[in-house]
C-alpha cells in the first residue's frame, strides 16, 4: 500500500490495467452478442449471459473506482494526520509504516479485525490529550495500548480508520516516597509511575524499599501500569491487599474531549475501597497544551467536580474484584477498558 501512496504514476497504472482488462471483458461480451444474434435461440441464452456479465462488470468497475478513491483518501488524511498531530508531537511518532501497523493489529488475544490507520508514539504524558483531541478532529478512533497483554479485545482496532496511541514510551518512574495523602493523617509509602512502565519494574522498586506493590497480575513481566488501572488489575496478591482501585493515591488521564483529567482520592482508607463508609474523589479538569507552547496557561482547572461514592458499591459482598460493573458510579479511567478516556 505505501509504495502506490507514494508513487501516484504506478497507482495510476494499476488502476488503468485493472480498467483495461474489464473492457476487454466487455469487448469480447459484445462481440459474442454480435456473433449470436442471429439464432433466435442462443440469442436468448446470450441476453441472459450478456445482462449477467455487464451487471458484473458494472460492480467491477465500482469496486476498482472505490479502491482508486480509498488511495487518494489515505493519502489526503496522512497529509492531515501530519499537520494535526504534528502540532502535539514529533513528526516520528506518527506512524503509518506497515511494520508499526501490522504489530498493532491485535493482542494477547491474537484477534485480527483492521489494521489501524496510524501509530502513534508519544515521547512523554504531556503529549496524550493533544494527540486524543486531535485525533477527534480528524474523526480517528482512539486505541490506547500499553503491553497488548489484555485478553478482553481492547487494544485491537475494528475500523481502518483507527489511530492507535502506544504509551510504552511513558516509562517515567519515581522512587517510593512516604508521602501525605490529602485527608489522611499519617504517611504512607506512594511511588509515582508513567502510564507505560512495565508492572514488575514497580513491583521490584517497592520491594527495594521494604514495601509490596499489590498489584500483581500473570503478566506483570510485560503488562504496563496504565492498562492495569483501566482494567482494575489484581492478582495473586490482591486478596490480601486489593486490586489497583484499591491502591490508587491518584491519577492523570485524558477524558472523551481530549481535555487532562486529574483524579485524586480523598480521605483514603488505606485498605480495601469497599470496606470505607464512603470513596470521595477530587476531579480536576484542564485543557491540553501545545507542542512548545506555555505549559503554565493550561495549567489551571477550568472545571471540578467532587465524587461522593458509597464503598459498598464498589463490590458485589464477598467478591474481590467485581467486573459486572464497569460504571463504578462514573468514577472516571478505572475499570473501563478504555472506553471512558486514556
Amino acid at each position: 500500500q505505501d509504495d502506490m501512496l507514494d508513487n501516484p504514476k504506478r497507482r495510476q497504472a494499476l488502476i488503468d490495467a485493472l480498467n483495461h482488462r474489464l473492457a476487454e471483458v466487455d469487448k469480447r461480451r459484445v462481440t459474442i452478442d454480435l456473433a449470436e444474434a442471429a439464432d433466435v435461440i442462443a440469442n436468448d441464452l446470450a441476453k441472459k449471459r450478456s445482462a449477467n456479465v455487464e451487471a458484473l462488470l458494472q460492480a467491477a468497475r465500482k469496486a476498482v473506482a472505490d479502491f482508486g478513491a480509498e488511495f487518494r483518501r489515505d493519502y489526503e488524511l496522512r497529509k492531515r494526520t501530519n499537520k494535526v498531530l504534528g502540532r502535539y508531537t514529533a513528526k516520528d511518532n506518527i506512524k503509518f509504516d506497515g511494520l508499526s501497523r501490522v504489530s498493532h493489529v491485535t493482542d494477547a488475544t491474537d484477534w485480527r479485525v483492521e489494521y489501524p490507520f496510524v501509530v502513534l508514539t508519544p515521547d512523554t504524558e504531556d503529549e496524550m490529550a493533544g494527540l486524543v483531541k486531535g485525533c477527534i478532529e480528524l474523526g480517528l478512533t482512539i486505541i490506547p495500548r500499553g503491553g497488548g497483554t489484555g485478553y478482553t479485545g481492547g487494544a485491537i482496532p475494528l475500523t481502518p480508520l483507527s489511530a492507535v496511541i502506544n504509551t510504552e514510551k511513558l516509562e517515567a518512574l519515581g522512587a517510593v516516597e512516604m508521602a501525605m495523602l490529602p485527608g489522611v493523617d499519617r504517611e504512607y509509602a506512594t511511588i509515582y509511575s508513567g502510564a507505560g512502565v512495565v508492572t514488575k519494574r514497580v513491583s521490584d522498586a517497592a520491594e527495594r524499599a521494604g514495601f509490596v506493590f499489590a498489584v500483581d497480575p500473570t503478566s506483570a513481566e510485560a503488562s504496563c501500569i496504565g492498562g492495569n488501572i483501566a482494567m482494575n488489575a489484581g492478582g495473586k496478591k490482591a486478596v490480601l491487599w486489593g486490586t489497583a482501585l484499591d491502591n490508587l493515591a491518584s491519577w492523570r488521564m485524558v477524558d472523551p474531549n481530549g481535555d487532562w483529567l486529574e483524579v485524586t482520592r480523598l480521605e483514603h482508607n488505606l485498605g480495601k475501597i469497599h470496606d470505607a463508609p464512603t470513596a470521595k474523589f477530587k476531579l480536576e479538569w484542564t485543557h491540553p497544551a501545545e507542542k512548545g507552547s506555555d505549559k503554565t496557561k493550561n495549567g489551571k482547572p477550568f472545571k471540578t467536580e467532587t465524587l461522593e461514592i458509597p464503598g459498598r458499591t464498589f463490590r458485589k459482598e464477598g467478591l474481590g474484584k467485581d467486573v459486572t460493573d464497569k460504571f463504578l458510579a462514573g468514577l472516571p479511567g478505572i475499570q473501563k477498558e478504555g472506553c471512558d478516556g486514556l
